[in-house]
């Protein structure tokens, strides 16, 4: 069994013999070839961990009962004395190694500074390691190292120049191949730049025979306007529109040397230009061929696309039928609708038979839905419930205001009332009718050739 023990900061690969090796066996292992590499006795105590926290009991078990396979990495956990003597002893090796050398040397060596030489620079900081990354998985100040490469070997000028670098890097990840024969991962194609402004890259794709995929950038302005042009069989097929601000993806230390401290919301940028441009090229151009798709939801199996639509709402899953004819036959299945239709209604009729069209009877129920909905929404309000501060309806004819009492012989010692409590119009004279009752009425003369005074009903 191979392994990867882990000691300090020191990682060494180990090889355990025999079919189903134990701990112990480990053990003796460690304290035989690497205790001593970090100057440590072979009485030191330590345990083991996989996660380096979490303690290995050693009661003879074997590494496979542990869960340990062949090619984990094994902590070593030392205890705390023991560690801050490994770095003691680190640190008095080196101090005696360089008191050794300053003793080998002659007198004059110390004494006169011009005799002794030049003096010798410490040792370079060793490189930083690049981990495989994607630019979509590159957070703020992180970048691809294929990023970090074609930035330097491109020597960009401006903000624009940065973005088609980028834009080139996530054409190769979506499995573009550039036209250049003799290319290097890490350089850009001759001739993408030109001195007029005008970017031009032209790619070929393995999943796509046959086809040229050209990628051409202007500058207008502030935006950067790219245009990708797909051409299958020497003739035109599709053309996608994308417009970036290159100030929302370039810092403004872009000229500077690395890629991550030119570049921000680096995995935004790949997304958008992945979803507009690069993706759909490979779909037209799969499509212009009739040939299958290659990605996507369309490139599932039925059964996983079938999960996917019960996460749905039934608004989506309508639209998705009328995507095209496979998303329609997907969306059409009865066990998708019975899903749907115990999801959204509280139906506890559970004798319905296998025959049952789920769909139809989920149309059924959601139009009775909607119709006590509409229903609900347009029932007038009792009158108790209409709203008091408005106007009462008018009365015809209308009727006089209020007569007689102390308002009417003395209005001037009252205040007005409000006008929400009278009626919105004139008040008339309770003596004679109002004028268009009296035009309308004809007048009857009282029996016995004499009017009637109406005043002696109110003395």
């Amino acid at each position: 069994m191979k392994l990867r023990v882990r000691l300090q900061s020191l990682t060494s690969r180990v090889e355990l013999l025999g079919e189903d090796p134990g701990l112990q066996e480990l053990r003796e292992l460690v304290k035989e070839t690497l205790l001593s590499s970090q100057g440590l006795s072979a009485d030191t105590q330590f345990s083991f961990s996989l996660n380096g926290s979490e303690l290995l009991s050693d009661s003879g078990q074997t590494l496979s009962s542990c869960g340990i396979v062949s090619g984990d990495l094994i902590c070593v956990v030392l205890p705390e004395s023991a560690a801050d003597g490994t770095t003691s002893n680190q640190q008095n090796q080196q101090t005696a190694a360089m008191t050794s050398n300053q003793s080998s040397r002659p007198a004059a060596s110390v004494s006169d500074p011009e005799e002794s030489g030049p003096v010798l620079d410490p040792e370079p900081p060793s490189p930083p390691r690049w981990e495989p990354m994607l630019c979509s998985e590159a957070e703020d100040g992180q970048a691809p190292l294929s990023l970090e490469l074609l930035h330097h070997s491109a020597q960009t000028s401006s903000p624009t120049d940065a973005i088609m670098v980028a834009g080139h890097l996530l054409m190769l990840e979506t499995g573009f191949i550039p036209q250049s024969a003799g290319l290097k991962a890490s350089e850009m194609p001759p001739g993408w730049r030109s001195p007029a402004g005008v970017y031009k890259l032209q790619y070929t794709h393995p999943l796509c025979e046959n086809s040229l995929a050209m990628v051409v950038s202007v500058v207008m302005g502030p935006v950067l306007v790219i245009n990708a042009t797909l051409k299958v069989n020497e003739s035109v097929d599709a053309v996608r529109k994308l417009c970036l601000n290159p100030s929302s993806y370039v810092t403004h230390e872009w000229p500077g040397e690395s890629a991550a401290a030119a570049f921000r919301d680096l995995n935004k940028l790949s997304r958008i230009f992945k979803d507009q441009l690069a993706y759909p090229l490979i779909a037209a151009a799969r499509d212009a061929m009739a040939l299958p798709v290659a990605f996507g939801l369309a490139a599932l199996p039925p059964e996983l696309v079938l999960r996917v639509v019960r996460l749905l709402d039934v608004r989506s899953v309508v639209r998705l039928s009328s995507v095209c004819r496979r998303f329609s036959v997907s969306t059409a299945d009865s066990s998708l609708w019975r899903h749907l239709y115990r999801r959204d209604f509280s139906d506890r009729d559970v004798s319905r038979s296998r025959d049952t069209d789920w769909k139809e009877l989920y149309k059924r129920f959601h139009q009775i839905r909607c119709e006590r909905r509409h229903v609900t929404r347009h029932r007038p309000l009792p009158p108790f419930h209409r709203n008091p501060f408005a106007p009462p309806a008018p009365l015809h004819p209308p009727v006089p205001g209020i007569i007689g009492g102390d308002y009417d012989q003395s209005p001037g010692l009252f205040p007005p009332l409000p006008r929400l409590l009278l009626p919105p119009r004139p008040r008339y004279d309770p003596i004679g009718p109002p004028p268009d009752l009296e035009r309308r009425l004809p007048r009857v003369r009282p029996p016995g050739g004499r009017a009637a005074d109406v005043r002696r009903g109110f003395i």
